[in-house]
């Protein structure tokens, strides 16, 4: 999703956080010292000295204005290593090796708090109250609109002006003989961002001994019935944060169909075959192979930026397969199962070289690439799409595992 915002709206949105334009300078790093010492790969791999032991920690990240304190939570199987922010309970980090034994961070993030406040386009952000777009902000439920702050041109992006992913969560470790992670809970009032309901969220990422990192939604809501898509936003890069574009990167994705866009990226409502389109992934296919075709939908979306309808029969568990990435010259490859209809495929396209992420490396188009599993864009406003719409009473479950491996 592009999630990225122009400029005008990073300042806007600084300024309803209380940053400012100088926002370096309203939000204290409490840990800037503690990251950057202990931020490296090799420090944060040699948690684990076996791979199997599962061991976590926690360290101060910084303040925010109003003086709440943000944690980043640190935790290992001794292969894979995690790195996550109380801040939008936000990815930091994702440390894996390569064939060789390499680690690398495959994730973007920052390395500061005023960055992700300020300029982050949701790197590695759990996002809410509705992920995606909402055409011009606005949808109907039994029968009364519902307007939402815009922030994406026309239309409304992610829940709006200040979403969960700029929120302080707070947080409870989770670990067994198994598995070690977080569980994040946010409370989201009643008229937040103009939604309904006040909706109490809690996504538990966990990282067990196989390399998989589990994250697992559960969403209710009290007083009034609203919508919910709740997703992550991590944006990944096999060769390691910076380090080049993801254009070699091969792509299968499971899906025989996704939902067209206009202009604005907002779906038709059309449900069209990929067959015969730059969208069809169903064969592994490098990322960039039809990036610069003439196709309108590519031109739209400045690249892939589309929601793809997810394949195939669920397992016993619910989930299917959404999409295998593999990166050809060091071997890393990331497996993503869900129980979404969707996932939206985003290609990095807005990424402008004005980020400068961990290691003060600069993040240029291409340079990354999102894989959001939800329910479709815009749903309110499409009947025929499945529904997001959440009741009193009713529970709101997802799950969706990201597995890391080597080729």
């Amino acid at each position: 999703m592009p999630d990225h915002l122009p400029r005008r709206q990073v300042l806007r949105t600084a300024g309803a956080l209380g940053l400012g334009a100088a926002a370096a300078g309203a939000l204290t790093s409490t840990a800037d010292a503690t990251t950057r010492t202990t931020g490296t790969p090799d420090r944060l791999a040699a948690m684990g000295e076996h791979h199997g032991k599962l061991e976590i920690r926690k360290d101060p990240f910084g303040t925010t204005p109003d003086g709440q304190g943000v944690d980043v939570y640190t935790f290992t199987n001794g292969r894979v290593t995690i790195s996550m922010l109380t801040w939008g309970a936000t990815i930091q980090k994702v440390i894996t090796p390569d064939r060789r034994g390499r680690n690398e961070n495959i994730s973007l993030g920052f390395d500061n708090l005023p960055d992700y406040a300020a300029l982050s386009p949701y790197f590695g952000a759990t996002i809410g109250r509705y992920g995606n777009r909402i055409a011009k902000g606005r949808f109907t439920l039994d029968g009364t609109t519902y307007q939402i702050p815009i922030n994406n041109g026309e239309n409304a992006l992610h829940g709006g002006t200040i979403g969960f992913d700029k929120k302080v969560w707070k947080a409870e470790v989770v670990k067994s003989g198994k598995a070690v992670g977080v569980a994040f809970t946010y409370v989201s009032p009643d008229g937040e961002m103009g939604f309904p309901g006040e909706l109490t969220s809690t996504v538990t990422y966990t990282l067990d001994k196989r390399d998989n990192l589990r994250i697992d939604y559960h969403a209710t809501v009290a007083g009034k019935p609203t919508i919910v898509n709740l997703t992550n936003h991590v944006y990944f890069n096999l060769l390691g944060e910076g380090n080049g574009t993801i254009y070699d990167h091969v792509l299968e994705l499971n899906a025989a169909k996704y939902t067209p866009v206009d202009v604005n990226l907002i779906p038709t409502g059309e449900i069209a075959p990929v067959a015969g389109t730059p969208f069809d992934f169903n064969r592994p296919t490098a990322i960039g192979a039809r990036l610069r075709g003439d196709h309108q939908q590519l031109i739209f979306g400045r690249g892939y930026d589309h929601n793809f309808v997810i394949a195939g029969q669920a397992d016993h568990d619910g989930l299917r397969l959404a999409g295998r990435f593999t990166e050809p010259e060091h071997g890393r490859t990331i497996e993503v199962h869900t129980d979404q209809p969707g996932v939206q495929f985003y290609s990095g396209n807005f990424l402008d070289g004005t980020f400068l992420g961990i290691g003060n490396k600069a993040y240029r188009q291409g340079d990354a690439f999102a894989f959001e599993t939800q329910h479709f864009p815009d749903s309110p406003n499409h009947p025929n799409f499945p529904s997001t719409v959440l009741r009193p009473g009713e529970t709101y479950k997802s799950t969706t595992i990201y597995s890391f491996g080597t080729k």
